[in-house]
This record gives structure tokens, C-alpha cells and sequence, in this order.
């Protein structure tokens, strides 16, 4: 179903059964992921261009979705999330990876996973998380030139089948959404 303006009434929106819509109509629902397609069209050059992580902090903190900034390293969402809330802590120095970071860098990207932590499990009640750094492309970086550790918050009652037989995941909020409600438990 959508919500289509309809000027008969007034502009106000209309449901539209799916099996009116273009297309041939069969017994599937379709949940329709758009913004990926940027993603998937960008392929990896871009990121091998133009590294991300160096350029988020140069931005706003809306603009690079930067929710933290430390001395070494800094919190952000990932644009691109596996869950609602998918937090990156980023050195700002480009290296890419783990043995390559300073004590004083390990030190606060620990500090800053910690505290990402607290906050998500504050603002978004998760009942677990996922942390993970990939290592190289071969294993799994999408940016592997700049070290970054992911922080993905779990819920007990997020499992379900999208993503084991759509390769699709159903993202409740909007990313300045959970930026903003994250950033202000941040500074809170």
C-alpha cells in the first residue's frame, strides 16, 4: 500500500491497495530500501578517492553525522547501518589498522566504545551489541584504508527474516533522528 495524493480529494493522501500498482501482483510484499542505492551504484572507488572517515570531521556535526568528538579519535553513525543506532569510532589519523593506532589512540577509542555503549543502551534500550573492527578488505572492510570499530546495538526482538531471505534490513528511525537523540545523551 502507499499513500498517493489524490486531487479529487483535496490533496489529501489515499491508500492504494498493492495490487493496484504498476506492476505484475502477486502474494509479495516489497520493502523498498531506496537510499541504498547510493551504496551499491558508489562501489568502492569513491571511498579509495575520498576516504570518509578523514572527511567527516571537517563537516558539521549533523552534516558528518558525528555524534562525539574526542582529542584522537571520534563517534559517528554509519551511514549505512545494520541497525538503528549503528555507531563508528574513528581515530582521525588515517591509518588502517589496529596495530597501527598509538596507545593514546586504542586508549580513547576504547574510552569512546565504552561510552557509546552507555548512551545507546540509555537512548535506545538495546539488550546487546555487536563490536567488531574488520581488518582489510579481505575481511570484510567496506573503508579499509581508516580503522574504525563498529558498535551495532542489538534488541532481543530484532531477528527476523528480512535479512536471512531478502539480504534486507527494516530500519525503524531516520538517521538525524537517532544523530540528534544520541548526541544529546552524549553531552547530557
Amino acid at each position: 500500500m502507499t499513500n498517493e495524493p489524490d486531487a479529487s480529494d483535496g490533496g489529501d493522501a489515499q491508500i492504494i491497495a498493492a495490487a493496484e500498482l504498476p506492476g505484475v501482483p502477486d502474494e509479495f510484499q516489497r520493502l523498498w530500501t531506496p537510499h541504498r542505492m547510493a551504496y551499491i551504484q558508489a562501489g568502492r572507488e569513491p571511498m579509495e578517492q575520498n576516504c570518509p572517515f578523514c572527511a567527516a570531521p571537517g563537516k558539521s556535526d549533523e552534516d558528518g553525522l558525528i555524534v562525539a568528538r574526542g582529542k584522537s579519535a571520534y563517534v559517528l553513525l554509519n551511514l549505512f547501518p545494520y541497525n538503528s543506532g549503528h555507531l563508528l569510532v574513528c581515530p582521525y589519523r588515517h591509518i588502517a589498522t589496529y596495530d597501527q593506532a598509538t596507545d593514546e589512540e586504542v586508549a580513547e577509542i576504547g574510552a569512546l566504545t565504552q561510552r557509546g555503549m552507555r548512551v545507546l543502551r540509555a537512548v535506545s534500550r538495546c539488550d546487546g551489541f555487536n563490536l567488531g573492527m574488520n581488518q582489510g578488505a579481505i575481511a570484510g572492510a567496506g573503508v579499509d584504508a581508516h580503522l574504525h570499530q563498529h558498535i551495532v546495538p542489538r534488541w532481543a526482538s530484532d531477528a527476523n527474516f528480512f535479512p536471512i531471505i531478502a539480504k534486507t534490513k527494516a530500519l525503524p528511525q531516520l538517521l538525524g533522528d537517532v544523530r540528534r537523540a544520541v548526541a544529546d545523551a552524549w553531552n547530557a
